[in-house]
């Protein structure tokens, strides 16, 4: 089972727990003072907490700088960070080529990543591989510090309640218990989620959300997703099906879909339909073109960024978020595309959006984002409720 972004552990102890420790994530380091002033927690509760995090190795405490100027007399002052450096979480990524494993420590920092082509056919196969090579990877990257558990985010619909991608149409995947599977062949605790789901977890813990309670996380990459968080808490709804917004009527007329109808949004924005039309070899390229002056690549990559602001609109419309971030390489890397889909949002959202403000891009550019995906999954669990989890 998955947490929230934010959600309510459940008892007292671990609600007070995760507090403090979400504090020092988003504001450490921070003396014991400003923490109960943050949380609302009396000095000792705050006292009692940071002891209790400090034994499952999660806090630190270290001297706290001098005020300027002034000299301090008595018992010199402490302040609690995140141990950074005792833990890692490790994650898999599971993209419709490649699956990618990453090393991350506990403020969601990629320590390492590696990509690796999905080898053989059947899901199965491709599960075992990865976990094959997850072995080595640990191996060679874990370095001493105390594995937390793995991640498994994945584009499509997840289920993180079974562990299973439900239907992952560009790899043809449907009801794949691919938790379960990772979690034997690994050894290690397993959580899984959609993509777009972790990164919005991702984007309030570590990025540019922090401190929002209502946010939009939408990625579009060879599929496409959307992660809702409504009230500090992520909407999932029945089965984890919210979020769908691939076949949304979006995209131009004449564009076929696998689905069977034409002009849904995946189809004409996927990253394959995309690199079709630049007729080169990947989206990487694809932005490089444009960024280095190519038009045709250019007017690709802004044709993208039309249908992705029509998309922001109308969930500006519906779930009137703080902020919405997309994850997308081109409106990540160039600004020109920024310009477009906030230009978009503004002309079509009737909510009076100010989309320089509110339309944002991911926190989390270039490789590292898969695999800041995949920890996420784990991470917002152990920020959530960190003695349970760590019992």
């Amino acid at each position: 089972m998955t947490t929230s972004v934010l959600a309510v552990p459940r008892d007292h102890r671990s609600t007070s727990a995760a507090a403090v420790l979400r504090a020092v994530l988003a504001r450490g380091p921070l003396a014991r003072d400003s923490l109960a002033e943050l949380t609302g927690i009396s000095p000792a509760g705050v006292s009692r907490q940071c002891a209790s995090l400090a034994g499952l190795g999660l806090l630190t405490a270290r001297p706290a700088a001098p005020p300027a100027n002034r000299r301090t007399a008595g018992r010199p002052r402490t302040e609690l960070d995140i141990a950074a450096d005792r833990h890692a979480v490790f994650g898999v990524h599971i993209a419709h080529h490649f699956a990618t494993l990453a090393a991350l420590d506990l403020r969601g920092r990629v320590l390492a990543s590696e990509r690796i082509p999905h080898r053989g056919g059947e899901p199965e196969q491709i599960l075992a591989g990865t976990a094959a090579r997850l072995r080595e990877f640990r191996r060679r990257h874990q370095r001493g510090r105390i594995p937390v558990g793995l991640g498994v985010a994945s584009g499509g619909w997840v289920d993180p309640d079974t562990g299973a991608i439900v239907e992952h149409s560009s790899l043809g995947w449907y009801d794949v218990p691919a938790g379960p599977i990772l979690a034997e062949l690994s050894g290690l605790p397993t959580r899984v989620d959609g993509h777009a789901r972790a990164l919005a977890s991702a984007e309030a813990m570590f990025g540019i959300a922090r401190g929002c309670g209502s946010l939009v996380h939408l990625f579009v990459g060879n599929v496409v997703d959307a992660a809702i968080v409504s009230g500090g808490r992520l909407c999932r709804g029945p089965g984890s099906a919210a979020g769908t917004v691939a076949h949304l009527p979006l995209g131009a007329l004449d564009t076929p879909c696998a689905c069977g109808r034409s002009g849904c949004f995946e189809a004409d924005a996927a990253e394959w339909a995309v690199t079709a039309r630049a007729g080169r070899a990947s989206i990487a390229d694809v932005v490089d073109a444009a960024g280095s002056g190519d038009p045709a690549a250019l007017d690709v990559l802004l044709a993208r960024a039309r249908v992705i602001g029509r998309a922001a609109a109308l969930l500006f419309d519906v779930v009137n978020p703080e902020v919405l971030v997309v994850a997308e390489p081109g409106i990540a890397g160039l600004p020109a595309c920024r310009d477009v889909v906030r230009a978009e949002v503004s002309a079509r959202s009737r909510g009076r959006v100010d989309a320089a403000a509110r339309v944002l891009p991911t926190s989390f550019p270039g490789r590292d984002l898969l695999g800041v995906a995949a920890g996420a999954v784990q991470l917002d669990a152990l920020y959530t409720d960190p003695h349970a989890f760590l019992a």
